[in-house]
């Protein structure tokens, strides 16, 4: 099977006549953002949530994230991240995530992060 891409694309005209996705197939925008600060959150009541501090480019946003099982903060620092951008904000133990830093489940079932494969630009959208 061939990924989709958008543009001329069938995928891109999969919602009917002349409907289209207006922003693409996800009902979130996902953004490329890089860690500018993390550190550990034992405060919180769910184990492993490291606080995040990212950088959007045009924007710096913060996301409290189950990261610990299998990334430390400290080296998380500097890696670019995906994030979903437009799901409001939420308070956790006294904190404002207002992003959520994408993962998929590890082996053991905890979550692993979703990075690009290269370096690419800050603010940039999933799609």
């Amino acid at each position: 099977m061939r990924a989709a891409h958008w543009g001329g694309s069938p995928l891109a005209n999969a919602r009917g006549s002349g409907g289209g996705y207006e922003r693409g197939p996800f009902d979130v925008t996902i953004q490329v953002a890089e860690v500018e600060r993390a550190e550990p959150f034992p405060e919180a009541n769910k184990p492993e949530l490291v606080k995040l501090w990212l950088d959007l480019r045009e924007e710096t946003r913060q996301s409290a994230a189950q990261l610990g099982y299998h990334h430390d903060a400290a080296d998380l620092v500097g890696r670019q991240v995906l994030c979903a951008t437009d799901l409001g904000s939420v308070r956790i133990a006294g904190f404002r995530s207002e992003a959520l830093t994408v993962g998929v489940p590890g082996d053991d079932g905890n979550p692993v992060l979703v990075v690009p494969g290269d370096e690419v630009p800050l603010g940039g959208e999933l799609y």
